[in-house]
């Protein structure tokens, strides 16, 4: 149990400092970090995949379920942001 409060809380100490990070990004700079957290969630992908390849608790099964969902959402929606602004450089 001292292992998820551990994680919760490096999963809380990087929301709060990735939101302070991010928030101070210049626009311009944008594509380059979205297609940099792109990369960041198709290893957090990885990550839950092999998590799910051993015998885990129920606890740390809902928890890999969560972040392969949250993951596989911004990396959807990461690409769909990316390719949209990427779109809007191309002469026409």
């Amino acid at each position: 149990m001292a292992e998820i409060a551990f994680m919760l809380a490096v999963f809380a100490a990087t929301s709060v400092v990735s939101y302070v990070l991010i928030s101070k990004v210049p626009q311009r700079l944008h594509t380059p970090l979205m297609a940099f957290t792109n990369a960041i969630s198709a290893i957090t992908i990885l990550g839950a995949l092999l998590l799910f390849a051993d015998e885990v608790s129920p606890v740390e099964s809902v928890l890999g379920g969560l972040a392969l969902a949250m993951a596989a959402f911004n990396l959807i929606g990461g690409f769909a942001v990316t390719d949209r602004m990427t779109k809007m450089f191309k002469p026409q």
